[in-house]
């Protein structure tokens, strides 16, 4: 079957408030349209026509080439959106599904049940319907006795048995795609809006006495749609369970759902350990028997399987099994960790490769470096790779040891199994197996400190005078 969709997002979103295109507003780290654009092609819908409007350029660069697009340069309701889309899918045979870019929450497999349902009932159109515990302000769906739509009644419309009813129209549908643009053509603007509504379809179809099914949602939160920024933290919390429960159900130990915060995209392997306050953003994978949080941001990140990170922000880094990240420590892009590496408190690396085994364990800053394998940093060692201009490469052996305090000015090199003299500033190559000091020699003045003590309290006495 010949299956298509069309997204309804040219809207301009006032209520959002907000210089951003509504339907680009992130929900777990992608924006909504895309959640939307996902489930249509998890449904195996070929072709799908975005309906763009305010913000068309903003939305396509967003979406890519691989879809269609249709300008809504005026907006003049939901009907006529529908209908900028003729022109690509007038005459093409087979189901069209209807949705909103501002509808996050919808799913694949309840829009391939819609089209399922659609088929099955040889329906003209089949409503997307829910069951909620508050209809208030949603259109009722009224069934008849063999289970389908008669009508859709709008709120300020509705009797009061009618209002009693909880089954809602989500504005999702499905219909019979030369249907839909046939009765799109006999849609008025005769209301008080002065707009063309898609709902209309409905009814006229059901006039020419065609089936109108419904497709009950089993979950009701998928019809959510976003209209402000209430709507868009309520998806936002929505979803987030939602990505939570789906780890939970593949083997990942989360401590405190409710305070974890992981993305759509993420992937975590089983018993892996999510700790309270986490964010796992991007494009970040994680394998199996980790450790993360509490309290960790990772975004774009690679994790080894048996890697812990507490306490830590990483971005764009590749950390291998069996590290040990943090707490406090920041790892910038380009950041490489191979196997059991240690990089402990206030350290920060960036576009640096650390060997196996190789142990930053405190207060230090590592950037544009490459670093072999069991090296070991002493506390406050740092690279210094910028000039003010340019910034420039450190190379470090193998089994080298950096000393506490220590200063490698780049360009420069420490070979295998060189030893930097703590407090030393290296701006010279060391070659394997040296001993590297460069710092003044100690001299110690004989009760010289009594001195200096005197001279400091006498003026302080002369200040206070």
């Amino acid at each position: 079957m010949n299956k298509m969709a069309i997204i309804l997002a040219a809207g301009q979103g006032k209520r959002m408030k907000s210089k951003l295109y509504k339907v680009l507003h992130p929900v777990c780290g992608k924006p909504m349209v895309e959640h939307v654009l996902d489930a249509v092609k998890g449904a195996e819908c070929g072709r799908t026509v975005v309906v763009v409007g305010h913000g068309a350029e903003a939305v396509k660069a967003k979406l890519g080439d691989e879809i269609e697009y249709a300008l809504q340069a005026e907006q003049l309701g939901t009907g006529h959106a529908v209908q900028q889309a003729e022109a690509l899918l007038g005459q093409e045979d087979g189901v069209t599904v209807v949705t909103y870019g501002d509808t996050p929450l919808v799913t694949a497999e309840t829009i391939k049940e819609l089209i399922a349902q659609h088929v099955q009932q040889g329906a003209a159109a089949t409503v997307l319907t829910a069951d909620v515990e508050d209809p208030s302000g949603l259109g009722r769906i009224i069934r008849g006795q063999d289970g389908t739509v008669l009508r859709i009644v709008e709120q300020k419309d509705c009797s009061a048995e009618e209002a009693a009813i909880s089954e809602i129209n989500t504005g999702t549908y499905c219909f019979d795609n030369r249907m839909l643009f046939s009765a799109l053509a006999e849609v008025t603007n005769d209301n008080a809006q002065g707009e063309y509504y898609a709902t209309d379809v409905i009814g006229i179809l059901r006039g020419r006495g065609e089936r109108i099914a419904a497709s009950k949602c089993k979950d009701p939160v998928e019809g959510t749609g976003v209209n402000d920024r209430i709507g868009l933290g309520e998806a936002e919390r929505l979803m987030r369970l939602r990505i939570n429960e789906a780890h939970q159900a593949n083997g990942v130990t989360i401590v405190d759902a409710a305070n974890t915060y992981i993305e759509a995209g993420v992937t975590i392997g089983a018993d892996t350990v999510i700790y309270p306050g986490t964010l796992l953003r991007g494009a970040t994978s994680i394998g199996s028997d980790c450790v993360i949080g509490p309290s960790a941001d990772l975004k774009d990140t690679t994790v080894g399987d048996g890697t812990t990170i507490r306490q830590t922000v990483t971005e764009g880094a590749d950390i291998s099994e069996g590290c040990n990240v943090g707490p406090f420590a920041y790892l910038r892009p380009g950041t490489k960790l191979g196997r059991q590496v240690k990089v402990g408190d206030f350290v920060e690396i960036k576009n640096a490769a650390i060997g196996a085994d190789s142990k930053i364990p405190h207060l230090s800053y590592i950037g544009d470096a490459i670093v072999g394998s069991g090296v070991n940093f002493g506390c406050g060692a740092i690279t210094a790779n910028y000039d003010g201009y340019n910034k420039s490469m450190t190379e470090i052996g193998d089994q080298a040891f950096i000393g506490s305090n220590s200063n490698l000015v780049a360009p420069v090199k420490i070979g295998s199994g060189a030893y930097v003299v703590a407090g030393s500033t290296i701006t010279s190559n060391v070659a394997d197996n040296d001993l590297a000091i460069a710092r003044e020699r100690q001299v110690n003045k004989p009760g010289y400190a009594d001195k200096i003590r005197a001279r400091a309290q006498a003026k302080k006495n002369k200040e206070t005078e």
